[in-house]
């Protein structure tokens, strides 16, 4: 993991490179090895290349020198379950505010239940209180669904979040619907009801939709400005986390312990690190119908034994891969990364 203590000398940089300017001061530069840009430009583009008709977009940024890569790094891309990653920022935000305890009790009534994958959904009315805390770890850890529109609206909802974002200077990372409400967008059925909350009820409800219309929701979806984020806005989210920019150094801390326990997506970025890698990240992923997944994705930070640390943000969108196949292209950009880095 990145340091605190590196962290915090990072938002000391300005004046330290200031002072470095003065006369008989010696010169301050990072030491990080560059990015083998020329090789990593390589082996994307052919990563890619093998990924049509799926769009690859990829940022990796060195989080000491701030030295970058992008592909297609302006274009937007579904967030998925990606956007759990800004959403909790925003909610720790709150945290830190004092406006929002994460000790605070919350009861869920029944039209709060959301769509697959909700593990809190699916436990409904066997258990029905959590604190925020086990809502935000269920939301980064887990992905739950549920846990992560309870929060949304405990904070203001989705353009509190987005106002939250633009405020901080991440203007291509925005966040616009409840899941309940992405989730049927999406794929073009009815609105959501709570009887849908387990997966096979779903699954039901989306068979009953005409494949021609489920075909136009999810063109929709992938041309949809709404809920997406560009690879470099994404890696400008990182880099701001990662510095301390966006919330206080324990929520910090607590987001990235919850961000490299997660257990969905493992067999994306983890796959193409090797378990010296410290990795804390968020996937996501849409469903796969007809034969085409709108959005998989993951992005993080992982960090070298030698305590060096990166950026990270690959989505992938309209690709007709299995998802081993999306896994792997993936993996495939994170292990390139890794060898780009040195």
């Amino acid at each position: 993991m990145a340091s605190l203590h590196r962290r915090a000398l990072m938002a000391a940089a300005p004046a330290a490179l200031v002072a470095a300017c003065e006369p008989g001061m010696p010169t301050t530069v990072s030491t990080t090895p560059k990015i083998a840009l020329a090789q990593l430009t390589d082996a994307v583009t052919a990563i890619a290349e093998r990924a049509k008709p799926g769009i690859l977009g990829v940022g990796l940024a060195n989080l000491e020198s701030g030295q970058a890569f992008f592909l297609d790094g302006e274009r937007r891309f579904p967030m998925q379950s990606v956007f759990k990653l800004p959403l909790a920022a925003a909610v720790l935000s709150e945290v830190d505010a004092g406006r929002v305890l994460l000790t605070e009790r919350i009861f869920l009534l029944e039209q709060q239940l959301s769509p697959p994958h909700s593990p809190i959904a699916a436990a409904w009315p066997q258990r029905r209180e959590y604190s925020a805390r086990e809502l935000l770890e269920a939301m980064v850890v887990d992905g739950d669904n549920t846990a992560a529109d309870v929060l949304m609206k405990r904070i203001g909802g989705p353009g509190a979040v987005t106002a939250w974002l633009t405020a901080r200077r991440v203007p291509e990372v925005r966040v616009d619907r409840y899941e309940r409400e992405l989730a049927s967008d999406a794929l073009g059925m009815a609105p959501y009801r709570p009887a849908w909350r387990a997966p096979g009820a779903f699954s039901a409800a989306l068979a009953a939709v005409p494949p021609e219309r489920r075909a136009a929701a999810q063109a929709r979806y992938m041309t949809d400005p709404r809920d997406t984020a560009t690879p470099r806005g994404m890696i400008e989210f990182l880099q701001m986390f990662d510095s301390q920019q966006l919330i206080s150094p324990n929520s910090t801390r607590l987001l990235l312990q919850m961000m490299a326990r997660t257990s969905r997506g493992t067999a994306r970025l983890r796959a193409g690190l090797p378990a010296g890698v410290f990795l804390a990240h968020r996937a996501g992923a849409a469903a796969f119908d007809l034969g085409r997944s709108a959005a998989h994705n993951d992005v993080g930070i992982f960090t070298l034994p030698d305590k060096r640390a990166y950026a990270l943000a690959v989505f992938l969108s309209g690709s007709t891969l299995d998802e081993a196949g999306r896994d792997r292209v993936i993996a495939q950009v994170a292990a390139a990364a890794l060898k780009a880095v040195g």
